[in-house]
């Protein structure tokens, strides 16, 4: 099921030039986009990833700038979006064998959390919702559970 976000009231935060590659934090942020604040957070206090902490701060950043500035409750929102694109790239040199060198690349990456509240269901919506019948099975009608089957003998038993 697709959450539906107030994209109007979204609030963002950002970290700039991380001294970590973009692809290994894009992993950590594949777990929380679409989860709620607190459900994202506690998803990356148990992921034992660098990254992890990198965008936990991001995200208390995020949730911080939408308390702060738009009143907004922090328990209250959803992750919207959670992106990483790359930063400059710092180029040093290491000796090698045989008066050689070798290239070290230093990634860095942008970190970036979008944080909005919960959109409110149209009126006609939120009565569909309501008036959706549950899943499952039928409950058996008292008659139906009165009756007993009646049971078959086994062929060479009397």
């Amino acid at each position: 099921m697709a959450i539906k976000v107030d994209t109007e009231n979204e609030v963002r935060a950002e970290a700039k030039w991380v001294r970590m590659s973009a692809r290994k934090a894009r992993v950590v942020t594949d777990h929380i986009r679409g989860r709620s604040v607190p459900e994202a957070r506690t998803v990356l206090a148990f992921t034992p990833r660098a990254a992890a902490r990198e965008i936990e701060r991001v995200l208390q950043s995020a949730v911080a700038n939408a308390e702060a500035n738009h009143n907004l409750v922090g328990d209250d929102l959803v992750v919207s979006a959670a992106y990483v694109d790359e930063g400059p790239t710092i180029k040093r040199w290491r000796p090698r064998a045989r008066g050689r060198v070798g290239r070290v690349l230093k990634r860095t990456c942008h970190i970036t959390v979008r944080v909005a509240p919960l959109a409110e269901p149209a009126r006609g919506e939120q009565e569909r919702l309501e008036e959706k019948p549950k899943r499952g099975r039928a409950p058996k009608s008292a008659t139906g559970a009165a009756k007993k089957q009646p049971t078959r003998k086994k062929a060479g038993t009397s």
